[in-house]
């Protein structure tokens, strides 16, 4: 039976590799022959035939099937369709992958080097990526493009590894959500696509978000768990922030550059032009870093679509394509599963950076938990044998209300103190703590945000 079982999965493996091999072969063919236009379009789903598979001897009739005596030697173990669904979901994946390069982008030159192309070919390639979001071309452009697709940094090349896994994500919820779903470089050029990215201001995960403007739009934020850093949770948050922002300005290069720098420094460039109404028009009076994030994104944009062009290799993915999620009611650490099913801890970290101390803090509520595809019927059928280990792994947490009260002081506001320097203005120590200039006149209960004192004392509050 063991052998018969071998063969049965083999079979279904090879099949499924040359249905979706053939299916996105033909489909790149007819669309080279039809002279399909470059442009983004969503990917044709990978043709799975309907017809019956062939009878072989790794296949039974379905005589043989619905017959007792013969169908348990047919049947599969759930590890083995576990497999089965892994190899299908990763083959899923990177031929959606292929056939968005192969299909829908135009190979208007063979690889060569930036330098090398005159202007017209980067404001031609630019228009291909049709898009809702304004990809103008310019100098300033120009300059981002080049540090992109420069291939001595490996930027693009890591990036496009790490996009296999997170830009499907990224683009699901950007699609039900109803934006454009080029917004998915933002990620690139915020953390470059690294959920546990944390800057020197405290903002953290793939968008970047400050805890205040997190936890506005629904994230976690305590000792155990960061939401910022749950690459679906997160992004959801920034879907939502990014309508918000683009129902005030209706024009997205505004809404993405007040993403960057705030709301409150986009309507003071505004009001300084007299009312501009794109990025472009503000440019001049906007912050400095702000002047170089729309130009970043529209950079990142044009290296991700057109990587090959500059003869950009793709990395490995470093994690799991075909994953799943299990639902944890208990609390649990890591490790628990990690020694249980052998799954490496680097791989359930990296498949769940929102839990910043390895602990799913699932006391009063339930939590997510993802895991590789192949091993999900291993956790369901050895779940009691993993929550049997929390007295080796949470001898402090044992006890829910340990973890409740640490959540309650981890909320606790906290404060550091700034001293005023010689240059200071409210306005800069407000975008250099990403808050604002009002919080801070609160904070300290200042009346007039024009008169500070050297040496003068400010409390600025954070996060823990």
């Amino acid at each position: 039976m063991h052998h018969m079982r071998t063969l049965i999965l083999h079979t279904l493996t090879l099949s499924l590799l040359l249905c979706c091999g053939t299916a996105s072969a033909q489909n790149r063919k007819k669309r080279r022959t039809a002279g399909a236009p470059a442009i983004e379009q969503p990917a044709p789903p990978v043709a799975v035939p309907e017809t019956p598979a062939p009878r072989t001897a790794a296949f039974p009739s379905e005589e043989e099937a619905a017959d007792p005596r013969t169908a348990p030697a047919y049947d599969l173990s759930p590890a083995e369709i576990d497999s089965l669904v892994s190899l299908w979901r990763e083959r899923q994946t990177l031929a959606s992958y292929h056939t968005f390069f192969n299909d829908y982008i135009a190979l208007d030159s063979p690889a060569t080097e930036s330098e090398t192309l005159p202007d017209s070919v980067y404001v031609r390639r630019l228009q291909a990526l049709v898009s809702p979001v304004r990809l103008s071309y310019n100098p300033i452009v120009k300059n981002y493009i080049s540090r992109y697709v420069d291939a001595r940094y490996g930027t693009i090349s890591r990036i496009l590894s790490l996009s296999r896994y997170y830009f499907p994500l990224i683009e699901e919820e950007l699609i039900k959500a109803e934006l454009p779903v080029e917004l998915r470089a933002l990620p690139i050029i915020e953390s470059a696509l690294s959920p546990t990215a944390t800057s020197p201001m405290g903002a953290v995960g793939l968008w970047q978000f400050m805890p205040a403007t997190g936890k506005s739009y629904g994230l976690e934020i305590n000792s155990f768990v960061d939401e910022r850093r749950d690459p679906v949770l997160a992004t959801r948050a920034a879907c939502r922030y990014l309508r918000d922002l683009y129902n005030i300005y209706k024009d997205w290069t505004l809404a993405i550059a007040a993403y960057n720098c705030g709301p409150g420094n986009v309507n003071k460039a505004i009001a300084r032009t007299g009312g501009g109404r794109t990025f472009w028009d503000v440019y001049e009076h906007l912050p400095r870093e702000t002047r170089g994030y729309v130009p970043a994104f529209i950079g990142a944009s044009y290296a991700y679509a057109y990587h090959r062009q500059h003869g950009i290799s793709c990395e490995n993915p470093p994690i799991p394509l075909a994953t799943d999620t299990v639902q944890v009611n208990r609390l649990l650490h890591l490790e628990q599963v990690s020694s249980t099913l052998d799954i490496p801890i680097e791989t359930l970290r990296a498949l769940n950076p929102q839990y910043k101390m390895d602990i799913v803090p699932a006391t009063l509520k339930s939590y997510t938990l993802v895991l590789p595809q192949h091993y999900l019927s291993q956790y369901v059928a050895r779940e009691q044998e993993i929550f049997s280990k929390d007295s080796t792994y949470l001898k402090e947490y044992i006890d829910p209300a340990n973890i409740e009260k640490k959540k309650i002081a981890d909320a606790t506001p906290a404060y550091i103190v700034y001293t005023v320097k010689q240059g200071d203005t409210l306005g800069a120590i407000a975008r250099r703590y990403r808050t604002t200039t009002a919080q801070i006149m609160k904070w300290n209960n200042l009346k007039n945000a024009n008169k500070l004192r050297l040496g003068q004392k400010l409390r600025i509050q954070t996060r823990r």
